[in-house]
């Protein structure tokens, strides 16, 4: 722990425009209580699904969701959260709360005794330490207090300025961040997943991770311009390829064999049990070359053959297997579409190498949709008008769109990508301020909500009690008794919340031993 008495004149300053900051908190008075019912509905709703899975005779299996470290918002600890992106938004997220506690207690004359951070070993926590007796009116020794005590308002106002101060962050963070994604292009949709060892491709110094964005000259922005280009290609020739690992752009040249195109399809990825594929002996992994007089080089060569089928109709497969070097042909009887009884169209039953693999000279390339992905990435405010929206913004660097999650632009992502407009000027940089951006945004979102829980010690907690305190003083005209049934009121619903926590984290640890 760092404590400081220091920054006190820094504080007074920044707290003289007084009518502005108690209206700032004010505000956040309201957005406080909209935070409040959203956490106290996400935790019902959370307490619901797991107590309905404990009926139904089971619990979900203990993975990463449920790691104590994956709680905490501590980058390096959390496996979700990069450190280096991570650890900005956390410092940002930890001076703007506690400052602006500090500030308030400034603002309303309550003296702040001391401001500091915790370390362990980087930054997990920051505090700004004001006067207690001030501030909620109690001695320790039951002693009457000689100093200004904090009105109800005044305490209200110091509690909700956190809360306000990373929303507020979180906003103009978020809106950073999705205009500087206005100005980032893709570059390429081609990723080279693998490389064959002892491969042409290997002594050209092609690697893994890189994006294919020209094939001799001609800019490639799908598997099938990938194809096209290939079967354009004479044997012993030389292919160009440009392409991008790191932020770097490389020319390429590697040799063109015959045997190339002898061993060049899709891959395939997976083939479906009790197929007619199976029972063909087709197997996961290889490369689909060719049905009868059809060269299959992209998977919308594929999709092209098998749409012109019929079931029960009887298809030359020919395939290549990289593990014995051979090539392989069998005839096939195509099935009939499972759950499809309608579909008159045959079925093979195979799927591609994940997004869509095509081998060639050692190389085996998938399509990644650039495109697509940054646009969905760039629809997210527009979906906030209804709950999509907001759980997209919730979830994002855990679950993403589809489960994958979205960290930011990381090492590989980044190869997709390329600022334009504006941001090109600004290079790497780009990237960087639109990571930072969206860490900063959203571990002040999640802060400020999880804040906002009508649990002590948290400010919501705080604040909720105050509340009920008041409301019950209206009532009963007591002020002890309204302060008791308000605090036996908060203790409850603490107890229920952090045990809510403990338990849908802990006893699927616990019924696993």
């Amino acid at each position: 722990m760092v404590r400081t008495t220091k920054g006190q004149k820094f504080l007074d300053f920044l707290a003289q425009p007084k009518k502005f900051w108690r209206t700032f908190a004010n505000i956040g008075l309201p957005l406080m209580f909209v935070g409040m019912f959203v956490m106290v509905f996400i935790v019902a709703i959370a307490d619901y699904a797991f107590i309905s899975q404990i009926q139904g005779g089971g619990l979900p299996e203990p993975g990463q969701f449920h790691q104590p470290r994956n709680i905490l918002l501590i980058p390096g600890v959390n496996d979700f959260i990069p450190l280096t992106w991570g650890l900005i938004g956390l410092v940002v997220t930890l001076i703007v709360h506690e400052f602006s506690h500090a500030i308030l207690c400034k603002v309303e004359g309550i003296r702040v005794k001391s401001l500091g951070i915790l370390l362990a070993p980087i930054p997990i926590g920051a505090f700004a330490e004001p006067d207690e007796e001030q501030l909620l009116g109690k001695s320790k020794d039951d002693k009457p207090i000689d100093k200004k005590i904090a009105t109800r308002n005044e305490r209200v106002r110091i509690l909700t300025a956190g809360v306000m101060a990373n929303f507020v962050t979180a906003f103009f963070a978020f809106a950073l961040f999705f205009i500087v994604l206005g100005a980032i292009e893709p570059s390429g949709n081609i990723l080279i997943t693998a490389v064959d060892e002892n491969s042409i491709a290997i002594d050209a110094g092609i690697e893994p991770d890189m994006i294919i964005t020209q094939l001799n000259g001609v800019k490639i922005n799908s598997g099938s311009d990938f194809a096209i280009e290939i079967s354009k290609t004479d044997i012993d020739s030389t292919l160009s390829l440009q392409v991008i690992k790191d932020g770097t752009t490389k020319n390429i040249k590697m040799p063109v064999q015959k045997n190339d195109f002898d061993r060049a399809g899709l891959v395939i990825g997976e083939v479906v049990v009790d197929s007619a594929a199976q029972d063909a002996g087709i197997a996961e992994g290889a490369v689909l070359q060719q049905i009868d007089d059809t060269r299959v080089l992209s998977f919308g060569d594929f999709v092209g053959f098998m749409n012109n089928t019929q079931k029960g109709q009887v298809v030359l497969v020919k395939t290549f297997n990289r593990t014995s070097d051979n090539c392989e042909l069998v005839n096939v009887t195509l099935g009939a579409y499972p759950g499809k009884s309608d579909d008159n169209r045959g079925f093979l039953g195979v799927s591609q190498h994940t997004g869509g693999g095509m081998f060639f000279s050692g190389i085996t390339i998938s399509e990644f949709p650039a495109k697509e992905y940054l646009h969905a990435l760039r629809s997210i405010p527009s979906m906030l008008n209804g709950l999509t929206g907001w759980f997209i913004i919730f979830t994002l660097p855990i679950f993403g769109f589809g489960g994958e999650g979205f960290p930011g632009f990381g090492d590989l992502l980044i190869n997709f990508y390329e600022p334009a407009g504006w941001a090109q000027p600004l290079g790497i940089w780009t990237f960087w301020i639109a990571n930072s951006a969206l860490w900063i945004g959203w571990i002040n979102f999640y802060v400020g909500l999880f804040n906002c829980l009508p649990a002590v010690p948290l400010d919501g907690g705080h604040v909720f009690k105050d509340t009920l305190s008041s409301l019950f003083n209206k009532i009963f005209k007591n002020e002890k008794k309204s302060e008791q049934i308000s605090h036996r009121i908060i203790t409850v619903l603490a107890v229920m919340i952090f045990s809510s926590f403990f338990l849908i984290i802990a006893l699927p640890w616990i019924f696993q031993l």
